[in-house]
């Protein structure tokens, strides 16, 4: 027990993003993603990383993607707020295909909201917040230990598919306190694809390669290349041209789509003769698995999705198929977002039901159970 220590989540964060070989960081002090940027701030430099405090949630965000395309490994912290903002370049991020990974801790809204209470409430705009059809990756961790190992993966998947990875926290586990190990995560570090150094001439940022993914150069080391948000030809300046338009975005979706497999991730307890089954993330995964081991719940199981973008559906629908579910349930901190994607999965075969809070506090362990016992009187 000696290796183990006491950390709060969003200080798992900062250790998880140093230990994938983070290098910058660059923010705005937002509730509850504050401790983020402040302990960044102190930790990054021993490892001879680079903080800056910038004027505003825009400029965080573009600083990340400009010392991304420079070559470290970046990331920036936020809250709900700060998340809109983010939102045009993050688009920009994912045309120009800039690794990076954005930190969403959510908090009660929409506006100003409830600045330091829990919500599960970006759900949709972690998914679908920029313009058009992009791709991006989502991550959502239920636990101190489980933010760590999930930060190290969203630097991974960031480098490894020139993707921006949102690791979407919320403020129950950001602040909660929890004894991990960070000796005992033996973590693979993934590096981005680089070009060939001997061959600078006719370089192509934005190559179709059978992977779908591109090498990439950094700024300043004598590649000749384009980096621009509109549609582009294979050395990244501007085209007007229909195909080349299509078979971009189809490169950019597909390069996700093709290795869902290696991306997804989630947790099922129980799920073997179930019928009825909870699917629920975050700190209501929590609740959801105390119920469930707990035994407090007959014929109940439990699927926690670690990825809700791409969703693991394929894995979702077998457990629906071979235990011919009756009811799904689904706890959320919002009016009801994650459901849909439930919805889609289920296409109808078992009677979906949402479990919704939204006024900034936790679920109670009685409100579950009564909201599932009461579907059965």
């Amino acid at each position: 027990m000696s290796n183990m220590v006491l950390m709060q989540g969003n200080e798992a964060c900062v250790a998880g993003a140093i230990k994938a070989g983070m290098k910058f960081y660059a923010g705005y002090p937002i509730s509850p993603a504050s401790e983020i940027a402040e302990i960044a701030s102190v930790e990054l430099p021993k490892v001879g990383g680079k903080f800056i405090q910038m004027e505003d949630e825009i400029a965080g965000m573009a600083a990340v993607v400009g010392a991304s395309l420079a070559g470290l490994k970046s990331m920036t912290a936020t809250s709900g707020p700060g998340f809109s903002l983010k939102q045009e370049v993050i688009g920009y991020a994912s045309m120009a295909e800039v690794p990076c990974v954005i930190v969403d801790v959510m908090r009660g809204g929409p506006s100003t909201g409830l600045p330091t209470s829990v919500s599960q409430g970006d759900v949709m705009q972690s998914m679908w917040g920029t313009h058009g059809d992009h791709p991006v990756i989502v991550i959502t961790p239920i636990s101190v230990s489980s933010i760590y190992k999930l930060t190290i993966e969203a630097f991974n998947y960031a480098e490894q598919y020139r993707v921006p990875v949102i690791l979407l926290l919320d403020e129950v586990i950001a602040h909660m306190r929890e004894s991990i190990s960070l000796e005992d995560y033996e973590a693979e570090i993934v590096d981005r694809k680089k070009p060939d150094y001997c061959n600078k001439n006719g370089f192509k940022a934005y190559e179709i390669t059978k992977d779908m993914v591109p090498a990439m150069a950094n700024i300043g080391e004598g590649f000749n290349f384009h980096v621009t948000g509109l549609s582009h030809d294979e050395y990244g300046y501007p085209s007007n041209s229909n195909e080349v338009a299509g078979d971009l975005i189809t490169r950019l979706l597909c390069k996700i789509k093709n290795n869902r497999g290696s991306i997804v991730r989630y947790e099922d307890i129980k799920t073997k003769g179930c019928k009825n089954l909870i699917v629920s993330f975050g700190s209501v995964a929590r609740v959801c698995k105390e119920l469930v081991e707990g035994e407090n719940l007959e014929d109940t199981g439990l699927f926690i999705p670690y990825t809700i973008c791409p969703f693991p559906d394929k894995e979702l629908e077998k457990i629906i198929e071979e235990n011919n579910i009756e009811n799904i349930f689904v706890p959320e901190l919002n009016a009801g977002q994650l459901i849909n994607e439930i919805d889609r999965i289920s296409k109808g075969r078992c009677k979906v039901v949402g479990i919704n809070k939204y006024c900034g506090e936790i679920f109670e362990p009685s409100e579950i159970v009564n909201a599932i016992r009461g579907e059965h009187r």
